[in-house]
């Protein structure tokens, strides 16, 4: 019951908890969105799409126009500074939904004057109050309030940098926005109730193209909403499939020590002239009695955990949560609790059909050990392991949306079977080998019940490997993507960024971090660009390659003629030859990622439109880029000759000593040069481990519930041993043997387990965590060997304490109580 109960707890829980999702999205997809259609750009609105406006302006649609850019935010009365989302909203936005702060009603307020409403967090970064000024560029507001909760934006987003809402008619002022500046240019649009988005779309979607506008509608919003919870519940799902998985085979176990208990009683019906499908029946019944109540303890469970899911998944989801019991998923837990408690149970329940009614006089150890001799010949087990495959594999296709992916994740699931399943042989084998005479009696004892009849190393080391290879494989994926987010090379050298620096700008602030004694390390170029056509067909007449994100993206090129440490050369060579560097079409470096989604190899052609200006260059080579890194990358590289004269913005790079003396660069840059924005680039990794450490957490509370259930069946297949024990122990008894030395037998025999249980999922665990960052994550695996030792020792300690504790029994009884009970 307990096995059950647990894994279906995992599986109400998620399925529950994503369904309350997926109905908060379906209510609250117009409130997020803010309006029925968004148009969004990266550069200011064109000549196209400003008409377009008006044009549905006269047809009585209602619009707002919205600009989001990152800023330096500096607080005039404490002169400290903080990299902010700037967010300048018109009067109307948004349409739909309510802006709730702190004193209430101050998004009224908003637009009456130079004011701001920002996160709260700013307040203490900056060390304002509400009142104060702050001054954004050339501009000055006053904080009338703070943001409580803003429709749509997710929890951890401010993370990354506070926002600030300011009126849309102070932008200009700022002077914040300027030739290559990075924003977002949207303007929202409310439409007559006779008017549908999707339809005004499919109308004008060739004037979006031109003036390369996105569309998004409420639609939009919610099919990429409920995507992304959609690949949440498959992630999550796979942790309930293991968890039921776990329950599954405690069952076995628990109904196999059942089954061991009760040889007399069914020999007892065989003499009544029961048949065995008679009692088979009876215990099927039975266990599926079990199965059910397990089953709804465990839905209770689920809608307990249910509850604390926002709480824990909270700040990752863009929607509010109202929790309330969902009858679908609570009925399909229940029915699959109680389908795998009879499933597992059929395969111990058939070795009852050998029981005889002369059991009842006499009882035989090898009809109780549940093995059937000539089992390919012996059709109801085959037919009852079919039944368990199948289950697991549609289980596993139902829980991964797809039947590749279910395919595939049943296949794991069985190579992690059978790698347990040929270690526990091993350790069987290899115990069986290696005792030795010599060695202390209780140790030869303890060891020798590694391989005795009625063993439950198998059992054992399943469920304890089961465990310890989904908490280390979590623990090692997370601690491999923390340490991929390194600075780099440079960017270790590097604690801060300076960026959007205009070219009449960069001499004055390269001079400026100087005299203060700290080091330029890097002034990288930043352009930007357009693909025109590529080997010669103009991106216009590509008709459906036009789809293609690498098509239709802005590119922010630059140009050098080395790689960094971020990169590694494909193909080709970097740099190109002079004659590439010297005239068009120049040479250029793709990422391979890019070069693919294009397909482009080495020689093809691409044109550009940089700023209007078409420029010719050729594909020379092939690089491989770590994105994850904090320094500057790019998806193509230029020859120094090919864009020295184009219009571009820098990046600067530099080491400042402490926390004061950079608060202090950071002041002087902003005052020379308002639009000039900064990174400390530590503080970013430090805020993205921690948004890392929310999601380990998440992912570990739901893995509780498989650890859960491995402790679980631990206790069952310690159970299904227990009769072996107790005659062990009553001859042991009976030729002297003390309880000390019983319970150091037990000791031995469980820490072995234990250690070899644990060790088998570490390994395994490094194997998995290994092929999830090769291919899910294609970055560097790095193991954590220490905190690995550490997961393995604790699994080792919980199996000794398990196999003590469930001795206690073995241990007080008498040897002439032990002998009753044991016949």
């Amino acid at each position: 019951m307990s096995s059950i109960a647990l894994g279906v707890a995992a599986l109400v829980a998620i399925d529950s908890y994503t369904a309350n999702v997926r109905e908060a999205i379906r209510a609250q997809s117009r409130t997020i969105l803010g309006a029925d259609l968004s148009l969004t750009a990266r550069q200011p609105f064109t000549g196209a799409a400003d008409s377009l406006l008006d044009s549905l302006g006269r047809q009585g649609v209602r619009l707002a126009r919205m600009t989001t850019f990152a800023s330096m935010a500096l607080a005039k009365r404490t002169a400290r500074t903080r990299l902010v989302q700037v967010h300048a909203v018109e009067p109307g936005t948004p349409f739909y939904g309510a802006i709730q702060t702190a004193p209430a009603g101050r998004w009224a307020g908003l637009q009456h004057g130079h004011n701001a409403l920002v996160d709260p967090s700013l307040l203490i970064d900056l060390g304002v109050r509400v009142g104060d000024s702050l001054s954004l560029g050339n501009a000055r507001f006053a904080v009338i309030g703070t943001l409580q909760n803003v429709p749509g934006d997710f929890g951890v987003a401010a993370a990354l940098g506070p926002r600030v809402y300011i009126p849309y008619r102070d932008l200009a002022a700022t002077q914040l926005l300027r030739f290559g500046s990075r924003a977002e240019y949207a303007a929202q649009l409310a439409l007559p109730p006779t008017v549908s988005a999707e339809a005004l779309v499919r109308v004008i979607r060739p004037t979006l193209r031109a003036a390369h506008l996105r569309a998004e509608t409420v639609q939009d919003t919610e099919r990429r909403l409920t995507r992304a919870v959609t690949q949440l519940d498959r992630f999550l799902g796979i942790v309930g499939l293991v968890a039921l998985l776990l329950g599954g085979i405690g069952v076995a176990s628990a109904i196999h020590a059942y089954v061991v208990e009760k040889i007399e009683t069914v020999a007892m019906f065989r003499c009544l002239g029961a048949t065995s499908a008679q009692v088979i029946a009876i215990y099927l019944l039975e266990s599926a009695a079990l199965g059910l109540v397990g089953a709804a303890v465990g839905a209770a469970l689920g809608v307990a955990a249910q509850f604390a899911l926002p709480h824990v998944l909270g700040a990752f989801m863009p929607v509010s949560i109202g929790p309330h019991l969902e009858i679908g998923p609570i009925a399909e837990g229940i029915a699959a609790g109680v389908w795998v408690a009879v499933l597992f149970a059929l395969l111990p329940l058939l070795s009852l059909r050998r029981v005889s009614a002369l059991q009842a006089l006499r009882r035989e150890t090898e009809a109780t050990t549940g093995v059937v001799r000539g089992w390919l010949r012996d059709w109801p087990r085959l037919l009852a392991v079919a039944a368990l495959v199948a289950t697991v594999v549609l289980f596993a296709i139902a829980r991964a949306g797809r039947v590749n992916e279910g395919l595939w994740m049943s296949g794991g699931l069985a190579v992690v079977v059978l790698l347990l399943t040929a270690s526990a042989a091993a350790v069987s084998f290899l115990a069986r080998r290696m005792l030795r005479a010599y060695w202390p009696y209780p140790v030869r004892q303890g060891v020798a019940n590694l391989f005795r009849p009625a063993n439950q190393t198998g059992a054992v080391i399943l469920a304890l490997g089961f465990g310890a290879f989904l908490v280390s494989a979590l623990y090692l994926v997370q601690t491999s993507l923390l340490r991929d987010l390194s600075l780099g090379d440079i960017a270790a050298e590097a604690n801060l960024a300076f960026f959007d620096i205009q070219t009449d700008q960069v001499d004055a602030l390269d001079s400026l971090v100087r005299q203060s004694g700290a080091p330029v390390l890097q002034r990288v170029p930043i352009v930007p660009m357009r693909i025109a056509a590529v080997n010669g067909q103009a991106v216009s007449e590509m008709g459906r390659q036009r789809r293609s994100w690498a098509l239709r993206r802005e590119y922010r090129s630059s140009y050098r003629d080395s790689l960094v440490t971020s990169e590694t050369l494909v193909a080709g060579r970097w740099p190109p030859d002079a004659q590439a560097e010297a005239r068009a079409p120049f040479g250029i470096s793709v990422d391979q990622d890019v070069a693919e989604e294009l397909g482009v190899a080495l020689g093809d052609s691409i044109t550009w439109n940089v700023q209007g200006v078409p420029v010719r260059t050729r594909v020379v080579s092939l690089r491989k880029v770590n994105w994850v890194r904090f320094q500057p990358n790019f998806f193509v590289i230029f020859p120094p000759g090919a864009l020295a004269s184009a219009p571009q913005t820098f990046v600067l790079l530099t080491r400042v000593g402490n926390d004061a003396a950079r608060a202090r660069m950071e002041h002087d840059v902003i005052a020379r040069a308002p639009n000039v924005s900064s990174i400390d680039l530590s503080l970013i990794q430090q805020t993205l481990g921690t948004i890392l450490g929310k999601v380990s957490v998440a992912i570990r509370f739901m893995a509780l519930f498989s650890l859960a259930t491995g402790v679980v069946v631990l206790f069952s297949a310690v159970a299904a041993s227990r009769r072996q024990r107790l005659r062990d122990a009553v001859l042991l008894k009976t030729l002297g043997a003390t309880r000390s030395q019983i319970r150091r037998i037990l000791l031995s025999e469980y820490v072995v387990l234990g250690l070899l249980g644990s060790a088998t999922g570490m390994v395994l665990s490094v194997a998995g965590a290994w092929a999830l960052m090769h291919f899910v994550f294609t970055l560097a695996f790095a193991p954590a060997w220490a905190p690995l030792l550490a997961i393995a020792l604790g699994m080792m300690l919980l199996t000794s304490a398990i196999g003590v504790l469930s001795g206690r029994a073995v241990l007080a009884a008498t040897p002439m109580a032990a002998l009753r009970q044991a016949t």
